[in-house]
């Protein structure tokens, strides 16, 4: 039986179609790459097992968490409102169905959304797994498309594979009652009355930080030993007192040993960093001890592709072993798994085929932001790294304390840490944990691509009074000639 897709302005059958490009995976780094495909006139096909496009960033992971993150971010504010002058209103009551029904809304806006940028830019959309098939003949690829059942070929010239991650479970734990991952937490009934987070990671302290704004009592159990272990040493210890500070319990170096279903909750039991034995309960625990690539099964093995505990080795323009055959986003071996990295690599790839100057993605110049209360942000390389590479660095550290504008929001804690080169005062790494730490560090960005100096960014103008502006005193504060401090 010959199966038809219908597109825009026209039908036809699915075997007799050639695309430019086959991309398997709806997420940010396929979408991303299949919109840019589109915008660069190729004939493109999205490939997605799901019945929605926008994988888990969209639908369990960035958008809904931050969508609680401003929730909690407001109430908090609201606790605080007689000090803005604002009395009779006190914190105010919670109601749970109302927060989860924005967060949906906001989701459902952005499918939409979606949907909407796929008819633009003409792209097919495909429903069904996608699985490679081989080399390719004749110079086009066949990926086996299975959907309810019956499997058909799509047929490409190039084949860009990005199907994402999933949670990782502890060995012997699975999800499900009060077990939950970033999947199931984001649809509880109710807000727990107490949470047990394993694992400080991005995800984890920010569903930390989100569930103490609510009300919960908040233990955190990091097997390292420190919170947020991928950031410079200085902001880990800052998130760690700020965190104490608002009642989140913090255990690191601890190693969790079992996790038991209780009649009232879950009870887990550690090992601390004293070796002694801790056994703690709670309502619900959450798992956050990263994420897997979702390589079984998508025909990895028919190619010369070789995969490394699920993630795939790529070149600098995300190139597979297999000709013609890119892989982008969670999958992909030695990139953080972060939606700007997937679709930033996804925009790349389409630019090669597309026969553009693409830039390749530079590892020491991608952004991580942690939405947590306090916020980070940084990019670069941290102290410790820089000097482990054996450069001589110059450090400067601005707190927010001295900034007016962090004052007038009411967030002057945490600081900005600037580590530059010593001899030329090239920028070698920010690192922010305060106020909308995850907007500055845009400007971080931009400095590093640009190969910016102290000296130059010291006397480019920032506004005032602005968060922006601590920017300039950091920068300042290299040269021990920040104004405000």
């Amino acid at each position: 039986m010959e199966v038809w897709i219908t597109t825009f302005e026209r039908s036809f059958p699915l075997a007799d179609t050639i695309y430019d490009v086959a991309i398997v995976g709806g997420g940010p780094a396929g979408y991303t790459a299949a919109i840019r495909a589109g915008q660069y006139g190729l004939k493109t096909a999205l490939i997605e097992t799901d019945p929605k496009l926008g994988g888990t960033c969209l639908h369990v992971g960035c958008i809904p968490t931050k969508s609680l993150l401003f929730n909690a971010e407001v109430y908090d504010h609201l606790k605080h409102a007689e000090e803005y002058g604002i009395e009779g209103l006190g914190a105010g009551k919670l109601n749970w169905k109302k927060i989860l029904d924005r967060k949906t809304q906001i989701v459902n806006k952005h499918t939409k959304g979606l949907d909407f940028l796929m008819r633009k830019n003409k792209v097919t959309v495909i429903a069904g797994f996608g699985r490679l098939t081989g080399a390719a003949k004749a110079g086009v690829h066949s990926v086996e498309v299975t959907n309810n059942g019956k499997t058909e070929t799509v047929k490409a010239k190039n084949v860009v594979v990005a199907t994402g991650s999933s949670a990782r479970m502890l060995p012997g734990v699975t999800a499900g009652g009060p077990v939950l991952t970033n999947i199931e937490i984001l649809s509880i009934g109710a807000i727990p009355k107490s949470l047990l987070v394993i694992g400080a990671g991005a995800v984890g302290v920010e569903f930390a930080s989100i569930f103490r704004s609510f009300g919960s009592e908040v233990t955190i159990v990091e097997y390292l030993p420190r919170v947020v272990p991928a950031e410079d040493e200085e902001i880990s210890k800052e998130l760690t007192r700020a965190f104490k500070k608002r009642g989140i319990e913090i255990n690191t170096g601890a190693k969790v040993e079992k996790v038991e279903t209780t009649k009232s909750g879950v009870k887990v039991t550690f090992t601390a960093s004293d070796g002694k034995t801790v056994v703690k309960e709670a309502e619900k625990v959450l798992v956050a001890v990263g994420r897997a690539p979702r390589t079984e099964g998508i025909g990895l093995e028919k190619t010369k592709i070789k995969p490394e505990r699920g993630y795939i080795h790529v070149n600098e323009f995300m190139q597979t072993d297999e000709p013609g055959v890119y892989a982008v986003g969670d999958i992909v071996a030695g990139l953080p798994q972060l939606a700007h990295v997937g679709a930033m690599a996804g925009m790349v790839v389409v630019a090669k085929i597309a026969g553009k100057y693409p830039r390749p993605v530079r590892r020491n110049r991608i952004p991580a932001c942690t939405y947590t209360e306090p916020q980070i942000g940084s990019v670069g390389l941290t102290e410790a790294a820089a000097k482990e590479k054996g450069l001589q660095v110059k450090v400067g550290k601005f707190p927010f304390a001295g900034n007016s504008k962090a004052s007038i929001v009411g967030s002057h804690e945490g600081f900005i840490k600037v580590v530059a080169d010593a001899k030329y005062g090239e920028i070698l790494g920010v690192h922010i944990i305060g106020p909308q730490a995850t907007e500055l560090i845009a400007e971080a960005v931009t400095a590093l691509e640009l190969e910016a100096t102290v000296e130059e960014m010291m006397f480019t103008i920032h506004a005032h009074p602005t968060l922006s502006e601590a920017m300039l005193d950091a920068f300042g504060s290299v040269e021990n000639m920040a104004i405000n401090v």
